[in-house]
């Protein structure tokens, strides 16, 4: 069983920068992939950025050059850094972890606002 904390999120202008935190409970040995989702009011989950246990990375064409992912396994934590935030970017930020049994794991959300 694996359990996701999210932290990091908030209130920011177009523009500014939020970093975003995912702590595992479980060590990164039982977890495969890690990554961010988001959902917006009314529209689907969709993928932001993922890392696997490798380092390989993989980002929305609409965060690409903006959003960068990374992992620190000695914390069992990933992170999301977010750079020039823009309206649309505002949405409920998941964290998400695969374990190596296939099994997906997903945090409680963090709420990410940009005013224009």
């Amino acid at each position: 069983q694996v359990q996701l904390v999210e932290s990091g999120g908030g209130l920011v202008q177009a523009g500014g920068s939020l970093r975003l935190f995912c702590a595992a409970s479980a060590s990164t040995f039982s977890i495969n992939r890690r990554g961010w989702y988001r959902q917006a009011p009314g529209m689907q989950r969709e993928l932001v950025a993922r890392i696997t246990s490798g380092g390989i990375t993989t980002y929305a064409d609409s965060v690409k050059g903006r959003f960068t992912i990374s992992r620190d396994n000695a914390k069992n934590t990933v992170y999301l850094q977010m750079n020039s935030l823009k309206p649309e970017d505002t949405a409920v930020y998941y964290c998400h972890a695969l374990s190596t049994t296939y099994e997906d794991y997903w945090g409680q959300g963090t709420q990410v606002t940009v005013s224009s």
